[in-house]
């Protein structure tokens, strides 16, 4: 392996342990309204994840580039349908 690549996998090992930490902290009533948010950031990295996934020939980043895709894709597919079913429960009948 490559300087390089032994630094962009600390720093996403450590953007994981980060995350965890970070995530488990948050009280449930804060839970819905971050996940809001962070369906926005999710579709900012759809778009990346997008652009990756771009005209090359087959290799490494295509493929886990399509798996960025569909992954991003159902987190924000998912993410919007909680927050559409918590808003369904504060509408007047």
């Amino acid at each position: 392996m490559t300087q390089d690549m032994m630094f962009l996998l600390y720093v996403f090992v450590l953007a994981i342990f980060t995350g965890y930490e970070v995530i488990t902290k948050v009280p449930p009533i804060l839970h819905t309204p971050l996940m809001s948010g962070a369906n926005a950031i999710s579709g900012v990295c759809l778009i990346g994840a997008i652009i990756i996934t771009g005209p090359q020939s087959i290799n490494v980043s295509i493929i886990l580039g399509m798996i960025a895709v569909i992954m991003a894709t159902i987190n924000v597919v998912g993410g919007f349908t909680v927050t559409d079913r918590m808003l369904a429960m504060f509408r007047k009948q």
